[in-house]
């Protein structure tokens, strides 16, 4: 067993004022280290969760941005240049997409139930992009991002052999995959039974999204948080973290989306000609992807994850109405996802059959083509590339060792 390190002087100054006391961002990450480890005693722990907590201090950019980066350098370690080498003979550079991975993920939390829109985005999005979604099983709802792809048919996805050793293997087929939080993040172990004790949301409800094991080697991602107010944290915290492209969406019901039944406060990161990064504020409403409002209670099943699941087969396969409530839904937030990415700047479009390459120019809020990105959006799903690269995905995941 692991020797415990004491941090009572940390603790200390932790409350009830750690401005005053200077406590800075790096010495927290450096106690939360502590816990990837198993050098924290469950005691400690819990003060220090509870400290952040209550403080506030869990909830600041350069907190959360120190923090996130202490958890990535725990992560189980991947072969990055091998990776690389795999990662290369799949780009597809387009428009200011420079062809690198991606992601899309919510903080959870929002207590709306609604269908698992980023997870399906990104199954979407991978037939343009390359994907590395970041997930875990439920934790608030019925059926969080695992549980739906377990739960798919006809071909359940085997999320537990995607490791550090396989993941490779994944790409060379598809241009999906899915790291599983448990099987990344193993130090997480130590703090599980005591968040569940706490019974309130830690620093690490929010430490997830900010959290993909591939770090650095991110190009773009969209960000969904569940509280307003917790917008341009999250984009100052990705700024500081050194992203270029980024954006951080809040519906105004407090939905961790791009919500479908209204407005939608956005924080986008803008890189600039000189390579300074600023934080962009703006608001979408459906109409600005050309589409139509649906109140949530239409886009909340709230149905078990083998429900949900034949939902999201349902829709990949085109089976579902052109103007149906979730597949809208799902298409507003894949449509700003691309946009984030940069491919919807391109002013050609060749993505492949069914594809008349007319590139819808028209610019909206934050200067976005998000029309643009609901006409790429429909066609992955119409030309059956979202299905095909799905279908690779759950296949290579079965022929990885158990």
């Amino acid at each position: 067993m692991a020797e415990f390190q004491d941090i009572r002087p940390l603790l200390q100054r932790l409350w009830p004022d750690p401005a005053a006391q200077n406590v800075t961002a790096a010495e927290i990450a450096s106690a939360l280290s502590l816990i990837f480890t198993n050098q924290l005693s469950p005691v400690q722990t819990g003060s220090l969760l509870t400290a952040l907590h209550f403080t506030g201090w869990d909830r600041r950019a350069d907190v959360l941005a120190s923090a996130a980066a202490a958890m990535r350098s725990h992560a189980a370690k991947i072969n990055f240049p091998r990776l690389e080498s795999v990662i290369a003979a799949r780009r597809r550079p387009e428009g200011r997409y420079g062809g690198g991975l991606c992601d899309i993920v919510g903080t959870g939390g929002d207590s709306h139930n609604t269908f698992n829109i980023s997870t399906t985005s990104s199954i979407l999005a991978s037939s343009l992009l390359l994907l590395a979604k970041h997930g875990n099983r439920a934790s608030t709802s019925k059926s969080g991002s695992a549980d739906l792809l377990m739960n798919m048919r006809p071909i359940p996805a085997r999320l537990d052999r995607i490791t550090p050793d396989t993941i490779s293997e994944v790409y060379a087929e598809t241009n999906y995959a899915f790291l599983f939080a448990p099987v990344f993040h193993p130090g997480m172990k130590h703090v599980a039974s005591i968040r569940k004790e706490l019974g309130w949301r830690t620093i690490f409800n929010l430490l997830g999204p900010l959290s993909n094991p591939l770090g650095d080697a991110i190009e773009a991602r969209m960000l969904g948080v569940a509280r307003d107010d917790l917008g341009p944290v999250f984009a100052e915290a990705l700024r500081i973290a050194g992203a270029r492209k980024g954006l951080v969406v809040c519906g105004k019901e407090q939905l961790d989306e791009i919500s479908c039944a209204g407005p939608t406060l956005c924080w986008q990161l803008v890189e600039h000609a000189g390579g300074n990064v600023d934080v962009e504020h703006f608001t979408l409403e459906p109409v600005d992807f050309g589409l139509s409002a649906h109140p949530l209670d239409t886009v909340s099943p709230g149905r078990e994850p083998h429900e949900n699941a034949e939902i999201l087969r349902r829709l990949l396969q085109n089976e579902l109405p052109p103007d149906d409530p979730i597949l809208e839904f799902v298409l507003i937030n894949t449509a700003a996802f691309l946009v984030a990415s940069g491919i919807c700047e391109a002013d050609t479009s060749s993505m492949g059959a069914g594809d008349d390459g007319q590139v819808i120019r028209e610019r909206g809020p934050g200067g976005g083509r998000w029309k643009e990105g609901v006409r790429r959006a429909r066609w992955t799903i119409q030309s059956g590339e979202a299905w095909k690269q799905w279908n690779a995905f759950a296949e290579v995941t079965n022929s990885l060792p158990e």
